[in-house]
């Protein structure tokens, strides 16, 4: 920074980085949308359904889009590429060159007289990242990031600052989120109503729950010494607790979640499911366990302080 008159006037080197520093949270959503689109097309299983690398050509006649959005798909591997979802490495082909001569016979023959080109082909692998996204893949988080790219989602993020400008005036019957402002209800009185959308969420937690479960089953065997009893409060469809009880049969696990959630799930011998509200009152046990508070930073915080 430079001084005159006693002001503080920024440099146009710092001017410019200001502005790049803008730019850059003002365009961060085409990275969360590419990587939607990336999971929409299928891009991950196509290439690991290929079996090696796979060039831009092949992957496009792979995929369900007209040959006249190929650019489109061009571009769109060039952000993933440079957000780490997809490896890009160059690999040599041989192009043949056909020769320029007219007569039949040698036509005929020509794959015997054509010459061969080298030719550098760009082709795209995956990444670590990439193959938690495998529609297939047995800790695959795809349906957790359709779930928190889905409009219904979404929306309310556009309402922040008309929510936040609302004057209550003790009127209780105003919107307590921006997601009940965009939508009429809280998040999960939404999800209740529709089916689907409570179908997504529960998908999307399951999916959440599978990385989680083995880090914490294989990472954090000392914090379950000595314990007899656990409950999973709002445990939904049972992966994180069946991944508990499995590993340490000695602790009696109960799933605890709204009577709906687990209405059709079947137990084991050291595996139980209660319903209830968690608001009103949870099971007794020798701990309790919450997985929001193992994965929730700051900025998790604030989103579903948002939706909730």
């Amino acid at each position: 920074m430079s001084l005159n008159n006693d002001k503080v006037r920024a440099t146009s080197h710092e001017l410019l980085q200001a502005q790049a520093h803008v730019w850059n949270h003002i365009f961060q959503f085409i990275n969360s949308m590419s990587l939607k689109c990336e999971v929409q097309l299928g891009i991950p299983d196509v290439i690991h359904n290929h079996g090696q690398p796979t060039s831009l050509s092949n992957l496009i006649s792979s995929l369900n889009v007209h040959p006249s959005k190929a650019h489109f798909i061009a571009r769109l591997m060039r952000i993933l590429v440079h957000s780490n979802f997809f490896a890009q490495d160059q690999q040599v082909q041989l192009a043949l060159l056909p020769n320029n001569n007219n007569n039949n016979e040698n036509i005929v023959h020509q794959d015997l007289d054509d010459e061969a080109e080298e030719k550098a082909v760009v082709v795209y692998s995956l990444t670590p990242a990439s193959r938690l996204l495998l529609k297939e893949g047995p800790l695959s988080t795809r349906q957790f990031l359709l779930m928190n790219l889905d409009p219904v989602l979404i929306d309310p993020f556009h309402l922040m600052g008309t929510w936040c400008q609302m004057n209550n005036n003790g009127n209780h019957d105003q919107p307590a989120s921006p997601f009940e402002m965009a939508h009429g209800r809280s998040f999960w009185g939404l999800a209740a109503q529709q089916p689907k959308l409570g179908s997504l969420f529960n998908d999307a937690m399951e999916a959440d729950s599978q990385l989680l479960a083995r880090a914490v089953v294989e990472e954090c065997e000392g914090v379950f010494e000595g314990l007899n009893s656990l409950v999973d409060v709002g445990g939904g469809t049972e992966t994180m607790a069946k991944n508990i009880a499995k590993a340490f049969p000695n602790i009696n696990c109960t799933v605890f979640d709204q009577p709906h959630v687990i209405a059709n799930l079947q137990g084991t011998d050291n595996l139980d499911f209660v319903g209830g509200d968690m608001f009103e009152k949870i099971p007794p046990a020798n701990a309790i366990f919450l997985k929001g508070i193992i994965k929730l930073n700051y900025f998790s915080h604030f989103y579903y302080s948002l939706i909730s």
